[in-house]
């Protein structure tokens, strides 16, 4: 044995356990961003938002894979209370366990997305540290959300302001009626974004861009949305039911398939887009492993077959 050969070993070690740590925290659920160490106190940050009711989120999860998630606070343009912040968290724990999910359409109720955060909480929370509190439960919240092995869609009705506007970069696609407005208001109420939208919005349309969206507090109707790739589509109908089913037949295209399958690929997907280039290629090995072998992979190679004969 050289003795070259143990210090190289012990590094290939090293190096594969750092890889392996860093893939299973991506791979696990429920992981937050924050924790005591960082004087992230989650308890207390709950107990704080709970005194602040109003609206609900609420979830329905369909036959067809398909979750809707709706903000439902209508009276304040589905502005997050304190205990909708709650129940988004509890929604999206739900979400991680359903596990014959494969997208999640996201939108308001009453024809609007959402006017971000409720002023009385803002206003009750004033305090430098109930900011920074306030934002490390959403950065987990919208974290976790993102990393969800489903497709998602941010359906933009009405307005997506502040918060709301934060929420749509959390999605994987966003989907706008003709008449509707995305705005980071943020500089006008003398902040910046806090949910991790900035730097989302920077993974969406680049640093310039970005830039000039917040820095402007620009309106971003549908047709200058779409022009700088924040958007997919403009929907034909802005009625509340009909974009809705627009919405949903848009997202079949990418859903259509096994949820083992889909779900594979989208965390794939995540690993590409959070993980170094090694890191990522064998979580995509990983993956692979999951579906290689089995009833759809078997099932589509047996069609093969009779489609060559």
């Amino acid at each position: 044995m050289g003795a070259g050969f143990l210090p190289e070993m012990a590094k290939s070690l090293l190096m594969t356990s750092s890889l392996s740590s860093r893939t299973k925290l991506l791979q696990l659920t429920g992981v937050s961003l924050y924790n005591t160490s960082h004087g992230f106190h989650e308890e207390e940050v709950k107990k704080k938002l709970q005194q602040f009711p109003g609206g609900s989120v609420d979830l329905q999860k369909g036959d067809n894979g398909i979750g809707i998630l709706t903000l439902n606070n209508p009276s304040k343009m589905n502005a997050f209370s304190g205990v909708m912040m709650l129940q988004l968290l509890e929604k999206v724990i739900e979400l991680e366990n359903w596990t014959e999910g494969k997208g999640l359409i996201v939108h308001g109720a009453k024809n609007t997305f959402s006017s971000g955060s409720d002023l009385n909480a803002v206003k009750a929370l004033g305090t430098s540290e109930d900011g920074v509190a306030l934002s490390m439960f959403m950065q987990n919240t919208l974290t976790r959300f993102t990393r969800l092995p489903l497709i998602s869609v941010a359906l933009v009705q009405g307005r997506a302001l502040g918060g709301g506007a934060e929420f749509t970069t959390a999605c994987d696609f966003r989907l706008m009626t003709a008449e509707s407005e995305i705005r980071f208001v943020h500089k006008e109420m003398g902040i910046i974004p806090s949910w991790g939208g900035a730097s989302r919005l920077v993974e969406i349309i680049g640093s310039r861009q970005a830039l000039k969206v917040l820095s402007g507090a620009l309106k971003l109707d549908s047709k200058k949305a779409l022009n700088i790739g924040l958007v997919e589509e403009i929907l034909q109908s802005s009625d509340e039911t009909k974009s809705l089913e627009e919405a949903q037949e848009w997202l079949m295209q990418f859903i259509n398939g096994p949820p083992e399958v889909i779900r594979a690929m989208k965390k794939s997907v995540c690993s590409g887009k959070e993980l170094y280039l090694e890191e990522a290629l064998q979580n995509e090995r990983d993956l692979l492993g999951t579906v290689w072998g089995g009833p759809a992979n078997l099932e589509a190679i047996a069609r093969k077959g009779k489609f060559n004969k």
